[in-house]
């Protein structure tokens, strides 16, 4: 209990740290909030004084004339106080605008700049509606604390501070008994808060559950149309709402009843205030312009208590749910780079595995004592059953894992001595399955090169042999193609693929099963691309279908994690027996015995 405490603790203090840090960038506008907030509350608990005089003066007597020459001196000066009063919190609603809008920009930037930076596998293994559900909250519970803190707190603080120093005045029991109910109430009010907080972090890891479980139906709505999952994925859903309902219930249960306890009390307190006041009156220690200040000052403060306590109450809920985003932010990044990296630097596109190990996390080995050179200029082409490591080597030469053991150079350079940036620079990828952003094939294809004009992207679909299908699309390349590209066949975002890598048009090119989502129509004009695509590059081909890999310089098979073939394909055809024959007279000669 005491090291869950402690975590909470930590979290809460580093979540208020990175909002402090965003601050501090507009200082000025805060300053400014700040006054003119301070101000305007100072003023406020001031002209229940001027009311005090109004009374004081209207029931104390005398000739009538006078008495209306000094009310109207006081309606004077009230009007004024009022008009600044209202000039003041027209600039803290305007300040406050910018300010909080601004930060809100910073932080979310912030946020969405370190996610981003997260390793492959964190993504991997991390629900993206959950995801962007800690990101929301994270803005959202900053701009609730700042409405907060600048409307309802330091307003708060303000005005009590004046009211107990001005009733102190009048008498000096109300104001000590002013003082110690509201130490008494807020303290109250705060240990609740803090017991409840457990309660609150429960219900915001069950919302998010929800939340995860509800993105991931949403994402595969497919499978489950495909496999009848809807009862099954209904039910899970239906027992983590039941869960996040009794959490949820529970906490506004307690909510519910520590409320009604203190509502009793305040209703006791205030019939008690005005007992003390009449015995006062009584005995000429109070004048009716005390009551009507006493009663302005004791409705204020009535309502700031019972408000303290369920603002501190939302806090913790808000700060429950950002601190799911600042696990994110204080999570270190999975791959980083080298605090000397420099940028890698291409000469002939040379690329080298030296003892090569890896595996993820806590799994067996993938990859083990892995050798290998490509040299510059090459094609080399990695063959072998599924799971044999071939995905995963293109990966770690993406930086997209780091290795546990050896190295990976590019023309003698240490990748993971060099920027990420500039590595992944100068390879390109077409993966198994690509996948789109939910924009237009223009920029989809774009994302290659951002730079590029409108004229290389379509020069760089038409070599792709996408231009036939997307000039026949209502908006042509402005077309949208839907949620990871779901608009398009399978071949067709193969092809947009493709036209991105040659857009990109890297010195070392990775091609991850790159044609086996086409038909063999448009296999064939794609190998004409890529042919024409690979001139002058270094290139790793992964390959399950033999025949796109014949006209490899070299085919290297994988078996138990290490190679065990070596060579071309007429070489790797001849050889008495091995993987890669027999492989090939399977798909090329039907299905033989083992």
């Amino acid at each position: 209990g005491i090291i869950k405490n402690t975590k909470m603790k930590d979290k809460t203090k580093k979540t208020l740290q990175y909002y402090w840090e965003a601050m501090k960038n507009h200082k000025t506008s805060g300053l400014v909030l700040t006054a003119a907030v301070v101000l305007g509350s100072i003023l406020d608990t001031i002209i229940p004084i001027l009311s005090k005089n109004f009374f004081d003066i209207l029931f104390d007597g005398g000739v009538k004339e006078e008495i209306v020459k000094s009310l109207i001196g006081v309606l004077v000066l009230m009007g004024v106080f009022k008009l600044v009063r209202w000039l003041l919190w027209r600039v803290a609603s305007f300040s406050m605008n910018f300010f909080e809008s601004r930060t809100m920009v910073d932080l979310s930037r912030q946020g969405f700049d370190y996610l981003q930076k997260h390793s492959f596998s964190y993504f991997s293994n991390n629900f993206p509606g959950s995801i962007v559900k800690k990101h929301k909250s994270f803005i959202n519970t900053f701009e609730f604390l700042t409405d907060q803190l600048f409307f309802e707190i330091v307003p708060g603080v303000v005005s009590v501070t004046v009211m107990i120093f001005v009733l102190g005045q009048i008498n000096v029991f109300l104001g000590w008994g002013m003082l110690g109910w509201m130490v008494l109430f807020l303290l109250i009010n705060w240990l609740f808060v803090k017991y409840k907080l457990k309660y609150d972090l429960q219900r915001s890891e069950a919302e998010t559950a929800t939340s995860g479980l509800l993105a991931d139906t949403v994402s595969n709505n497919f499978n489950i149309k495909l496999f009848n999952g809807y009862i099954y994925e209904s039910e899970a859903y239906g027992n983590l709402s039941e869960v996040l309902h009794k959490i949820r219930k529970f906490t506004w249960d307690m909510g519910a009843v520590f409320y009604g306890a203190q509502s009793f009390l305040m209703l006791v307190f205030e019939i008690l205030i005005y007992y003390l006041a009449v015995r006062w009156w009584q005995r000429d220690l109070l004048t009716v312009g005390d009551f009507v200040l006493i009663q302005s000052y004791l409705f204020s403060a009535v309502m700031m208590v019972w408000d303290f306590g369920r603002i501190m109450t939302r806090v913790y809920e808000r700060l429950a749910e950002a601190e799911e985003m600042t696990e994110i932010l204080s999570l270190p990044h999975g791959v980083v780079d080298n605090p000397k990296a420099k940028k890698l630097k291409i000469k002939s596109g040379g690329i080298r595995f030296e003892e090569v190990g890896f595996r993820y996390e806590e799994g067996e080995k993938v990859v083990k004592d892995f050798n290998l050179e490509v040299k510059p200029g090459q094609m080399v082409a990695l063959v072998g059953l599924s799971g044999s490591g071939k995905s995963t080597l293109a990966k770690l030469l993406l930086r997209l894992y780091d290795v546990d053991e050896g190295r990976i150079l590019v023309d003698g350079q240490n990748i993971a001595k060099v920027s990420q940036e500039s590595l992944r620079k100068n390879i390109s990828l077409v993966p198994q399955d690509p996948i789109l952003f939910h924009r237009s094939l223009m920029e989809n294809i774009r994302y290659g090169r951002f730079e590029a004009s409108d004229k290389e992207v379509i020069g760089a679909a038409k070599l792709a042999y996408c231009d036939g299908f997307i000039s026949k699309l209502k908006d042509g390349y402005q077309s949208m193609v839907g949620d990871r590209g779901i608009k398009l066949s399978g071949g067709e975002r193969q092809r947009v693929a493709i036209a991105r890598a040659i857009l990109k048009n890297s010195p070392i090119l990775v091609l991850d099963e790159a044609t086996s989502s086409l038909d063999s129509e448009s296999e064939k004009y794609i190998q004409k691309s890529l042919n024409n695509l690979m001139k002058g590059k270094t290139v790793i081909v992964i390959a399950h279908r033999l025949s796109t890999i014949k006209r490899a310089d070299r085919i290297v098979v994988i078996s138990d994690k290490k190679i065990v073939e070596d060579g071309n394909h007429n070489q790797l055809i001849k050889a008495k027996s091995g993987i890669y024959k027999k492989l090939w007279k399977i798909q090329v000669g039907g299905f033989i015995k083992y």
